[in-house]
């Protein structure tokens, strides 16, 4: 997948990419076994932002091993559901105090007083944290409701419930 259509595919997930639904973060623990963890994230236009304690096992984990996998859904009902996926590389940078994209992310579900708050928390309990850098190098973004299915379901479709027939 060549960078142009990488930027097309996360430009046609804007929308998701910036609602305060979680993402997952797929990637290898240092033991080799793999791992799948929820976690918030700002989208930079760029890169996929995700922020944790410095001493997170992930942290170490994605210093061995950078490559990952996210993945981003939301929907309540089949024609609203909408994923993207994207394959990349994690660049960990250790930040003093706390990652700014962690608090824009928490002001994509949170507002007003509820948010002070939170911030007000936030940099009470954490004097560094990792600030987790995913650049894409392939994403796919699905959209149900408007016919955007992997290739495969497509397919399927097509044959139109031939299959066993003849």
């Amino acid at each position: 997948m060549d960078q142009q259509d990488i930027d097309r595919e996360l430009a046609d997930a804007r929308e998701l990419l910036g609602s305060p639904s979680e993402l997952h973060l797929a990637y290898t623990a240092q033991d080799g076994t793999p791992r799948v963890v929820p976690a918030g994230f700002w989208w930079t236009g760029r890169e996929v932002v995700i922020s944790t304690a410095e001493t997170a096992p992930k942290v170490a984990a994605l210093r061995d091993r950078p490559e990952v996998a996210l993945s981003l859904a939301n929907g309540d009902s089949p024609s609203g559901a909408r994923s993207l996926s994207v394959r990349g590389r994690a660049e960990i940078t250790i930040v003093d105090g706390l990652v700014p994209e962690y608090l824009a992310a928490a002001g994509k579900g949170m507002a007003g007083d509820e948010l002070a708050q939170f911030e007000q928390a936030c940099r009470a309990l954490y004097d560094r944290m990792a600030r987790i850098a995913v650049t894409p190098t392939w994403a796919r973004y699905y959209d149900f409701g408007t016919g955007r299915i992997p290739t495969f379901l497509q397919e399927l479709a097509a044959r139109g419930g031939t299959a066993g027939q003849g």
